[in-house]
């Protein structure tokens, strides 16, 4: 389909994997793909969807040097449009989506593993949540309740305000992912939940869907994401301090 998204079909589920190493960063290219790659499964009648990563990152958020790069404020609002374009698309999804995390997935990582149906990570030293304090950010409203719909409001304030990262048993332990496997079992246990559900009566099932995701789709709105707040916060001292570290760490 794409030389950014793999593509791999078992049955009537399609398997959908991130693929620009070394760390699956989010670019407006890899995102936009990303949007594309959910709307041909929908023409196609895909059943189900299992979104993957690399074997180490699943994704590591928002391509931040690509980002610090652009000096043209609508640059800077056309790459966020397009991370949201994703997100959205997978919340949007008319087929169920599994996120299956063999690696970490900090911040728009797990941006995109909250808008789907349900969430696989592998066992071990492997990280997930919404860094962006860490990094001199803030989660617009519309991601903080991506969060709270998952682990409700108390653990969400938490998380964010610390911007923590958990290791895999702690984000179960809290709800913020579903289920734990072994790393090479990930991608297999997020195939053999969404057999059980597209076992079910399909209609029935996929009404139900759309109906209890319906805050999801609310969430990511325009108005509830305020880019135009965002985008005048990007160049404060410390937004730059944080993000100018962070692309420090990742050169090394």
């Amino acid at each position: 389909m794409t030389a950014l998204i793999d593509t791999h079909d078992h049955g009537a589920v399609r398997e959908l994997r991130l693929a620009r190493p070394p760390v699956n960063a989010l670019d407006p290219a890899l995102c936009l793909a990303l949007r594309d790659a959910l709307a041909q499964a929908a023409t196609d009648g895909i059943g189900g969807v299992v979104l993957a990563g690399g074997p180490k990152v699943f994704s590591a958020g928002l391509d931040v040097p690509h980002l610090l790069a652009l000096t043209d404020p609508a640059a800077l609002r056309a790459a966020w449009d397009a991370f949201f374009a994703a997100a959205r698309a997978l919340a949007a999804a008319p087929m169920p989506v599994v996120a299956a995390m063999s690696g970490h997935a900090p911040a728009g990582g797990c941006v995109l593993a909250l808008c789907c149906d349900y969430r696989v990570m592998a066992r071990g030293d492997v990280r997930i949540g919404l860094n962006e304090t860490q990094v001199g950010l803030v989660a617009p409203e519309g991601i903080q309740r991506l969060l709270r719909r998952v682990v409700g409001a108390r653990q969400a304030e938490r998380l964010l305000v610390g911007g923590l990262l958990l290791d895999s048993e702690e984000a179960l332990h809290v709800g913020l992912v579903d289920a734990l496997a072994e790393a090479h079992e990930v991608t297999a246990q997020a195939q053999q939940w969404l057999g059980t559900l597209l076992a079910l009566p399909r209609a029935p099932m996929l009404d139900t869907r759309a109906i209890a995701r319906a805050d999801l789709i609310e969430a990511l709105a325009p108005e509830h994401l305020d880019l135009d707040r965002l985008i005048a916060a990007w160049n404060s001292p410390d937004t730059q301090a944080g993000l100018q570290a962070l692309a420090a760490r990742l050169r090394r």
